[in-house]
């Protein structure tokens, strides 16, 4: 086999830097890490890494100061009691032992994610399904990619993405669908705009309820009625077949069942003033993208979460496979269907079967011959032979105690998972509930009876597989703190432990990812488009060394392969693909009187999944700092809600309370709001506990897109912020919201009800927790503080300000109004040594004498740019394009993904 994956390896950059790969998206960005100590590191995009060639986003560029071990969980405890990892692995074992005997196999379940690592993933997978021999172990990936994949099998006859990142160069029309890729995918959207400017031809058309920062660079944004999508293509697809549009050719030779594909569209969707109506769109808008799909061949369609997260998510990606392969627009340079994956590793979760309703190395579970085929790879003593519970049917089974016990590995789902009251009062009561993590004090610690310290970022290793099926190394350059362990250690000493000792015998991650790669090519014989058997002979030092290559990789491919099936050679039985015929659903709930707008919930630009990470992060916690709704002005007008005021939101499954943001960019009888938010960082911003539960019938997703809700107007006696040099604690509000900033907290506050002292008040918010003990030295630093207050009882206006030795300790603004002076310049104070006296004059306003000095909030988070130096240099050095910004103040250079807000105050 040819060595070239993994030669000249340059592991080891200049300055000790060490190649691995980012953790957040599933672009798989490669990063150059050079360890400042334990919890510090340079961090760099790698300019060799095929994925982003040295660009990072916000996200990634700030992952050195994300290694805080602050609040890591450092050592095994069971109820919260520090233990010896034997003592914790045995109880582990020898609980899921018990319950196995008592209440058989299914009784027993592991919820992972697309967080972990291929081996750690196969060992999870290899335990649950080959020797306990149950099915019930499902993923997170289930929560936002599932619809795909099912999608990609009915389609494909196996779960493969047939393109790569290359077409989107050379493409001529790029199709984005329910993808707000300039915030979600940043690097590989700037890769997709920097093409733009190359090839004069291409466009792009961004289809999306709602106009986000990718509709603005795209030349047709298609604002769809919310779960209209599948209306749209089956639209598209009678359009080609009207207009002599379709590749009959490649229909003949390479698809098995396409007529009734045909027939349902022309049905459902007959005619352009027809689709144009259900969409809520205009004929006009709708003719242009139908004309603009039938006339360019190398067309690419991208989409997201705003497809798969629905509820009838499956069959909304096959209407957008229908049309290429109907065109037979697959696997040649610039043209291809093209799912953008959420997580680091939710394809290679997949390749190893982390969902329920898989066999490893793409194998499906209900058939007799795949499970016979990986029993004996095993050796295992037993295999599932039906799907398991997928994640929202397993927290119902284990609220009807049905499931006794649950493994949960790197992930949250008291906050990520929909009904999320229900989810917790199902953990509540589960028998026996393991978490491997690598936080503690997060919303799911409270449910553990016993937590495992896993490795995080930086110090494990492993392999990555990101949306265009390319395998990537996350390599160690932190120490392990603690007692801290990688998953596939944890997972396979419980095994052991269980009995299955001499299976389980790992001892690195190379050993679990050249078995991995042998069963990938056992009895494969071609059938099976993932076949990595070409890198099954690996050694350690080979793996160590592993370039970025995309599978399949075997005897026929070892350098990998960057398309496929453009000669066919699908993975159904004759090698043909199949057209699914799609029928549009409505989503599972629809508004009515009770709860008339429509919830939307999705990720924003610098936050990620449930901030774990990035919540340690001053600097990308400064964009948008607290959760918000999307409203239209019209809604907002309706039920009196102004804009920055407080709203509370309310489905049928829970309540939040967030700020409001009136937009024009949002439809009307819409809402959108982050996911991000959970108990730490927001008492009631947990948007999750509102999102209907309702699922995929064939994935699995649930409907995340479309849950009825109806807001009112919060009016709280007071509204404040707090900023502090040291952390507050026991904030007892309605309202609390609390960010990590550059040598402070902020906090923002508000309340039914005013306290009967607000200086007596503050001094309490200011008190150390219950159980800590002051030295004598801070007691006398107590003594020699000095307070600035400001009390207007008659306006319910408060203001103080603590300073130490003239340095800023805490400020605390207080009004009956929700409209408080900005925070930026406030915060900036923080980094002085001392506090100017002319500064001290304006202190308790909460603005600077200069407006110079206030830079404002920020924009660009890679810079730390703020709207207020933005609009100063737009107006003094008559800036008039994005770069111009950037030549002169680095604004929008780096991931690009401020630019659209650039270039909105540009035109503003």
């Amino acid at each position: 086999m040819s060595s070239a994956p993994f030669s000249n390896p340059s592991l080891t950059r200049e300055n000790g830097a060490i190649a691995t790969t980012c953790p957040y998206c599933g672009v798989g960005c490669g990063i150059l890490a050079a360890a400042r100590g334990p919890e510090s590191a340079d961090i760099k995009g790698d300019p060799e890494h095929p994925s982003n060639f040295g660009r990072l986003c916000s996200k990634g560029s700030s992952l050195g100061e994300t290694l805080s071990l602050e609040t890591r969980l450092l050592y095994p405890e069971i109820n919260g009691r520090r233990v010896s990892w034997d003592d914790a692995l045995t109880t582990v074992a020898n609980t899921f032992q018990r319950i196995i005997e008592t209440h058989g196999p299914d009784a027993v379940a592991f919820y992972v994610s697309g967080q972990l690592l291929t081996e750690d993933y196969y060992v999870a997978n290899k335990l649950m399904k080959g020797y306990i021999g149950s099915g019930n172990i499902d993923t997170n990936s289930r929560l936002c990619m599932s619809s795909t994949v099912a999608a990609q099998k009915r389609a494909f006859g196996e779960d493969v993405v047939p393109g790569c990142y290359e077409d989107l160069q050379l493409a001529d029309l790029v199709v984005l669908v329910g993808s707000n890729a300039a915030w979600c995918h940043p690097i590989l959207f700037q890769r997709l705009l920097a093409a733009k400017r190359e090839n004069r031809r291409l466009k792009i058309v961004n289809i999306d309820p709602r106009r986000t920062a990718t509709s603005q660079s795209a030349d047709l944004h298609l604002p769809i009625r919310p779960g209209t999508d599948a209306v749209l293509f089956n639209g598209l697809l009678n359009y080609l077949r009207q207009h002599d549009s379709i590749d009959f050719g490649f229909l003949e030779k390479h698809l098995g069942l396409y007529a009734e594909a045909f027939e349902t569209a022309r049905k459902t969707a007959p005619s352009l003033p027809a689709v144009a109506r259900i969409c809520g769109i205009s004929e006009e808008d709708l003719a242009t993208f139908y004309q603009w799909f039938a006339r360019t061949e190398k067309t690419v369609t991208l989409w997201s979460q705003g497809v798969n997260q629905s509820s009838s998510g499956t069959d909304k990606v096959n209407s957008i496979i229908n049309v290429h392969l109907a065109t037979g627009r697959i696997g040649k340079p610039g043209m291809g269907p093209f799912s953008l994956t959420g997580q680091p590793n939710a394809m290679g979760g997949r390749e190893v079967g982390g969902l329920a309703n898989q066999l490893a190395a793409h194998l499906d579970i209900e058939n007799p011959e795949h499970r016979n085929l990986v029993q004996t790879f095993w050796n295992a003593p037993r295999i599932a032979e039906k799907p398991g519970l997928k994640a929202v049917e397993m927290f119902r089974a284990i609220a009807g105690g049905r499931i006794k016990a649950i493994w949960i590995m790197a992930t949250n789902p008291a906050v990520s998972l929909p009904d999320s009251n229900a989810v917790r009062d199902a953990l509540g009561r589960c028998e026996f509930v393991v978490v491997s993590e690598c936080e503690s004090g997060t919303d799911l610690s409270q449910y553990a009876h016993v937590s495992l310290p896993a490795l995080a970022w930086g110090e494990k290793d492993g392999t990555v597989t990101n949306s265009e099926r390319r395998i990537s190394r996350q390599r160690a350059f932190l120490p392990p703190p603690g007692e801290a362990k990688p998953d596939w250690w944890i997972i396979s000493r419980v095994a052991q432990r269980m009995g299955y000792g001499d299976d389980f015998n790992y001892q690195s991650a190379w050993e679990i990812f050249v078995e991995h790669a042998r069963l990938s090519g056992f009895r494969n014989n071609g059938e099976r488009v993932f076949d990595i058997s070409g890198l099954a002979e690996l050694d350690r030092a080979g793996y160590d060394a592993l370039k970025p290559i995309q599978w399949p990789v075997n005897q026929c491919h070892p350098n990998g392969v960057p398309r496929l099936f453009d000669g066919g050679g699908f993975s159904f039985p004759g090698r043909r693909a199949r057209m699914v015929p799609v029928l549009p659903k409505a989503p599972a709930n629809l508004p009515d009187s009770a709860y008339p707008l429509v919830l939307n919930t999705g990720r924003i630009r610098d936050q990620w999944h449930t901030m774990t990470r990035t919540g340690k992060s001053a600097r990308l916690t400064k964009h948008l700092p607290e959760p918000y709704a999307e409203l239209n002005p019209h809604d907002a007008a309706r039920y009196a809600v102004p804009d920055g005021s407080l709203v509370r939101l309310e489905s049928r499954f829970g309540q939040a309370l967030v700020r409001a943001r009136v937009t024009e960019d949002q439809q009307r009888g819409a809402v959108f709001v982050p996911m991000h938010w959970s108990g730490p960082y927001a008492n009631k911003g947990l948007i999750n506990a509102l999102v209907n539960p309702a699922v995929d019938p064939v994935s699995g997703e649930p409907e995340s897109k479309h849950t009825p809700i109806r807001i009112e107007p919060y009016r709280a006696a007071w509204y404040g912020f707090a900023l502090s040099r040291d952390p507050l604690h026991a904030i007892e509000v309605d309202y609390r919201i609390t960010t990590r900033g550059d040598g402070y907290w902020l906090y923002e506050l508000a309340h039914s009800e005013p306290p009967p002292d607000w200086a007596a008040w503050v001094r309490e918010l200011r008190a150390q927790p219950s159980g800590s003990s002051e030295s004598a030295s801070t007691k006398r630093a107590y003594a020699e503080e000095e307070w600035l207050q400001f009390a207007d009882p008659y306006s319910g206006r408060y203001r103080c300000a603590l300073l130490h030795s003239g340095r800023l300790q805490f400020c605390i603004f207080i009004d009956r109004s929700f409209e408080l002076p900005p925070r930026s310049w406030l915060a900036g104070l923080f980094g002085l040594d001392r506090v100017p006296d002319r500064t001290r004059m304006s202190l308790l306003a909460g603005k600077p004498a200069s407006a110079e000095d206030d830079q404002g909030p920020i924009v660009c988070s890679c810079f730390s740019v703020g709207i207020n130096t933005l609009k100063r240099a737009i107006r003094k050095q008559n800036l008039t394009t994005a770069e111009q910004i950037g030549a002169a103040l680095k604004a929008g250079t780096n991931c690009g993904s401020c630019i659209p807000e650039i270039k909105s105050l540009l035109q503003g």
